[in-house]
């Protein structure tokens, strides 16, 4: 099977959960729980995975998949071979308080290394799909990033962890991007904040999230013509496909200089400006 019939497939699928998606809402019925004590899932983020899981299987029978909900074990992306990366929900609480910033994201990754990408929207009406090597498109319209040249004048989306006593560091690097790039969004959705950067609405994301979470839109991204790496080096042995430790996901030309000044932040030698 060609990635282009592979693509097709999987806009099939994510459609199909965001139509699954939709009609929750419309429901509005929707009960949750807490994972780990913060993090809230509800019904219908563990419905939409099954119902993925059981569409993966039929069209790509024996194929690993890493999902939130139903197959989380992290250690999937140190094997090689096929791997269906997935995320029922990004943006589990933007649907639970009835927010529009709520995607579908499936990924195909072999060996490693991210094939194809579909990150679905279904409230927003947009549908962005990639292909490794051969471009990035919104509904079928190719799409292109910013070619910001200057911090100062580039807008930034970044998100928080789940875990309060997780944020305070992050602090910092806030602190230090509203200081020298023109503002900061947080939209609650990482998959979709790394389109945004793909369509050029965002110059810049950062953050650290799961291999669910930007499996799919990095690859929108850089297919896009972003930048895409990591503000540390990347342990040994695993992909970078798949590691969301410290991501950036730039404009080409400010990468770098955005990457400096988030290190800088967290080592403490910002204190010209109040922060260290």
């Amino acid at each position: 099977m060609t990635l282009e019939e592979r693509l097709e497939a999987t806009i099939d699928i994510a459609t199909a959960a965001g139509k699954m998606i939709r009609d929750a809402r419309e429901g509005d019925d929707l009960k949750h729980h807490f994972k780990e004590g913060q993090e809230l899932v509800t019904d219908t983020d563990v419905a939409v995975d099954t119902m993925i899981t059981e569409r993966l299987e039929s069209a790509f029978p024996g194929e690993d998949r890493l999902s939130e909900e139903l197959a989380p074990d992290k250690d999937a992306v140190e094997e090689d071979g096929a791997l269906w990366v997935v995320d029922p929900i990004d943006g589990t609480v933007n649907f639970a308080h009835g927010l529009f910033h709520v995607a579908v994201s499936i990924a195909y990754v072999k060996d490693g290394v991210t094939q194809l990408g579909v990150v679905h929207a279904p409230f927003l009406g947009e549908t962005f799909t990639a292909i490794r090597d051969k471009g990035a498109w919104r509904n079928g319209q190719s799409i292109s990033a910013s070619q910001s040249e200057s911090l100062e004048q580039s807008l930034v989306g970044t998100g928080f962890p789940y875990r309060r006593d997780s944020r305070l560091p992050l602090m910092r690097r806030l602190g230090a991007v509203l200081h020298h790039c023109r503002d900061v969004r947080r939209n609650g959705a990482a998959a979709l904040d790394l389109c945004d950067v793909a369509c050029g609405r965002l110059d810049a994301y950062y953050e650290t999230v799961s291999p669910w979470d930007f499996a799919a839109g990095w690859l929108i991204a850089r297919e896009a013509g972003a930048r895409t790496g990591h503000l540390y080096p990347c342990p040994e042995g695993l992909p970078e496909d798949l590691y969301g430790e410290n991501l950036l996901v730039s404009a080409p030309a400010i990468f770098d200089e955005l990457g400096e000044l988030l290190r800088q932040a967290d080592a403490g030698e910002l204190r010209d400006i109040g922060i260290g």
